[in-house]
C-alpha cells in the first residue's frame, strides 16, 4: 500500500490523499489487487515496471473496493465510510468509481462519453460524431471529425480522451492539448501535425510572400518552369510556376503547399 498508516491518516483528514484528486480514500485496483490512491497513481507506478509484460492500465470501471484514508476500512464502492463514517469525497460518481473533494471543478457524468468531464454540465455538450464533450462555444461551429478525442495528443502523444490536461479543436477538426498547441506556436509551427492544414490565419502571411515573390527575380533557366503542387488547406492540385520562395495554390491562395512533381520546362 502507498504510504504509511500515519500518512494516509494525516492526508485524509486533510483532504489531500492524492496528488490528483482531493479525496479521503484509495482503490484497491482489480487488475493486480494492489492498493493506490487512484487510477493515475496506479497507471503512474505500473508505467515504470522493468518488466514491460507487466505494465498495465486500471479500468475505472472494474474498481469494487476502497480503503478509508482515515480509519483504513476496506469496503465496497460507496462515498460514505461504512465504519467513520467520513465523506470520502464531496464529488462521487458510482458509475466512474471516482471520488472528489474539489467540487470547483464541476464535475459531472457524460453518459455518451461514459466517464466524469470537469467545467459544468450547463458549458458542454456532447458532440456524436468527434464523440467527446466539447464547449457549447463550438456546437455548429468546429469541423466534425469522427472519433477525433480518441486519438492521442501529436505533439506528447499522450491519449486525449480522459487527459487531465486541457484540449483545443483546431480549425481542421483534429484536437490536441492547449499547452502543446501553445507550445507549438510558438515555436512558428502553424500546420496542423496530423494533416498539415493550416491552423491560425494566415492571410497576412501569404501577402508578405507575395510581395517577397515579386522582388525576387528567379534564374532565367528556372523562370518558365512549372511545378505540380497538393495544397494542404484545399486539397486541391495545381500546375503553378516554380518559385524559390514558394508555390501558391491556385485555388485558394495558400503558401501552404507541396509539390508532387519536379520542375520541367514547357513544351
Amino acid at each position: 500500500m502507498e504510504g504509511s498508516a500515519n500518512e494516509r491518516l494525516h492526508f485524509g483528514k486533510m483532504g489531500y490523499g492524492c496528488k490528483h484528486y482531493r479525496r479521503r480514500c484509495m482503490i484497491r485496483a482489480p487488475c493486480c489487487n494492489e492498493i493506490y490512491w487512484c487510477r493515475h497513481c496506479h497507471n503512474e507506478a505500473v508505467s515504470m515496471l522493468g518488466n514491460i509484460c507487466d505494465r498495465h492500465e486500471l479500468v475505472r470501471q472494474d474498481v469494487e473496493q476502497v480503503v478509508c484514508a482515515v480509519c483504513d476500512t476496506e469496503q465496497p464502492i460507496a462515498q460514505v465510510c461504512t465504519n467513520c463514517g467520513v465523506m470520502m469525497g464531496e464529488y462521487f460518481c458510482e458509475i466512474c468509481k471516482f471520488f472528489d473533494d474539489d467540487t470547483g471543478k464541476q464535475e459531472f457524468h457524460c453518459d455518451d462519453c461514459g466517464i466524469c468531464r470537469v467545467g459544468g454540465r450547463q458549458n458542454y455538450y456532447h458532440c456524436k460524431k468527434c464523440g467527446s464533450c466539447y464547449s457549447i462555444g463550438l456546437r455548429d461551429n468546429h469541423s466534425c471529425i469522427e472519433n477525433s478525442m480518441r486519438h492521442h495528443c501529436p505533439i506528447c502523444y499522450e491519449y486525449l480522451f480522459d487527459s487531465l490536461k486541457d484540449t483545443t479543436v483546431m480549425k481542421c477538426g483534429h484536437t490536441m492539448h492547449c499547452e502543446c498547441y501553445q507550445e507549438m506556436i510558438k515555436r512558428f509551427k502553424y500546420c496542423c501535425p496530423i494533416c498539415s492544414k493550416s491552423v491560425v490565419d494566415m492571410s497576412s502571411t501569404w501577402k508578405r510572400m507575395d510581395e517577397e515573390i515579386e522582388e525576387t527575380v528567379m534564374p532565367e533557366d528556372y523562370r518558365d518552369r512549372k511545378v505540380w503542387i497538393l495544397c494542404n488547406d484545399c486539397n486541391d492540385t495545381t500546375e503553378v510556376y516554380f518559385h524559390i520562395v514558394g508555390q501558391k495554390c491556385g485555388h485558394c491562395r495558400s503558401y501552404n503547399t507541396r509539390t508532387i512533381a519536379p520542375p520541367v520546362l514547357p513544351q
